[in-house]
């Protein structure tokens, strides 16, 4: 089972980049109905992929792996969770922006596509998968038992 969560975990971290990487293609293009339209299911495929990781992650720390105690007591596990926690929080605004999009296009609308509002959407995905770079580095510190205090 502990190389099942692993696999899970690992998983997990590939389709939150991939998917992340699919938003960041589409808000590349054109934007129109269809691209909207793949830019919500790749946003729920982000907030799966996500779940998935942090669900297998907190099973590992807790049942599967070294133990919390270990992992509580380590520097990049801190860094690791707390950098997770905060892409969660700054994905919400692009996942709020696709729902507004969708919204207009079933409505039979164009939503409006504001330059500023694209831009930020990009930047932030770009800041999430930053994010997921620096993630994996803390991972690879955590197996190597770095910052490990006693």
């Amino acid at each position: 089972m502990t190389t099942f969560m692993a696999f899970l975990h690992h998983a997990g971290f590939v389709g939150l980049t991939a998917a992340l990487a699919a938003e960041l293609v589409l808000l590349g293009g054109e934007l129109t109905a269809r691209t909207v339209r793949r830019l919500r299911f790749a946003d729920i495929a982000v907030g799966l992929s996500a779940m998935t990781v942090l669900a297998a992650g907190l099973l590992r720390v807790f049942y599967f792996e070294k133990g919390a105690a270990y992992y509580f007591k380590t520097w990049p596990f801190h860094a690791k969770l707390t950098l997770f926690i905060a892409l969660a929080l700054l994905s919400i605004y692009p996942t709020v922006v696709f729902a507004k999009w969708g919204k207009a296009i079933r409505r039979g609308e164009i939503p409006a596509f504001e330059a500023g509002t694209v831009r930020t959407v990009r930047m932030i995905v770009h800041a999430e998968l930053a994010g997921i770079v620096l993630i994996l580095l803390f991972a690879a510190m955590m197996a190597r038992g770095v910052g490990f205090s006693g």
